[in-house]
């Protein structure tokens, strides 16, 4: 068969097939933030693809678009240049929890505070998956990992919180399953001014699930989408999750505010007009 795929011109074929583990939830999120982008109307000339290191962080590397894949938790700070330098460009950052969270955590919550205009996109599944399944910052209480092995008993970031409280213009949560609600906030988060934030709740089929007997990739992914309780506008601080506990997932915080660029801009010229 000589048919195309609608996705492939999105996509590097020559780097096909990718290389995540079956059961694995980033192959899902790449199709919806494709569909995301054909969904926007955003000029894919101008939109660029940043990552870090980790499973996530080859995304970049698999989208047929202008793209950077960075240093371990510095995918942000290098976004952030590129926001700066060219305004016209929409900027998204496509990482995992302990790229973007952990050695990255400083990063990203000083862009949200200056609303920098940019998307990320975070992967969370709740470890360092590529680096050899070691706790992090996401992990959740109780649960096992290569540097854990009786459990975790360190309190995990809730990243929804995390975002909107460092000032995100636009903050959701879905799971790896949630295939047209994910695709429509990767859209709408897309077509925003300013700092958005998406988290994916992802399945580990091979650090994360397999050391806690949870199954494979399809149960895990299944769960976290069966467990998952819709409350659009809730309050992200009241959105923690538990090891194999419900989820709230939905679209937390959507406003307006002036991104960083805009500002600086409308503060130079006020400057500029006083003095003469």
């Amino acid at each position: 068969m000589n048919e195309k795929h609608p996705m492939d011109y999105l996509l590097r074929e020559d780097r096909i097939p990718h290389i995540w583990c079956p059961g694995c939830g980033l192959g899902s999120s790449v199709s919806c933030f494709i569909m995301a982008l054909e969904d926007s109307g955003l000029d894919l000339n101008k939109v660029v693809v940043v990552s870090g290191i980790g499973c996530t962080g080859r995304v970049a590397g698999y989208i047929n678009l202008d793209s950077f894949h960075t240093t371990h938790g510095r995918a942000i700070p290098f976004a952030t240049g590129l926001a700066l330098a060219n305004p016209e460009l929409k900027v998204v950052v496509y990482s995992g929890d302990g790229d973007l969270i952990a050695i990255g955590g400083n990063h990203l919550i000083h862009a949200a505070r200056r609303n920098i205009n940019m998307t990320v996109i975070c992967v969370n599944n709740f470890l360092y998956g590529m680096t050899g399944g070691q706790v992090g910052p996401t992990t959740p209480l109780y649960a096992k990992a290569t540097t854990s092995p009786y459990g975790n008993f360190e309190r995990p970031f809730n990243l929804v919180y995390l975002a909107a409280a460092s000032g995100a213009v636009y903050v959701a949560r879905w799971t790896a399953l949630h295939l047209r609600r994910l695709t429509k906030s990767m859209t709408e988060a897309l077509q925003k001014k300013g700092f958005s934030f998406i988290e994916i709740i992802s399945p580990c089929p091979t650090s994360y699930a397999r050391r806690n007997r949870l199954g494979d990739g399809l149960d895990q992914m299944k769960f976290y989408h069966d467990n998952s309780i819709i409350r659009h506008g809730a309050d992200p601080k009241e959105a923690d999750i538990g090891f194999q506990t419900k989820i709230v997932v939905g679209k937390f915080i959507d406003v307006e505010r002036p991104d960083y660029h805009t500002f600086l801009t409308e503060g130079l010229a006020k400057v500029v007009g006083e003095r003469k």
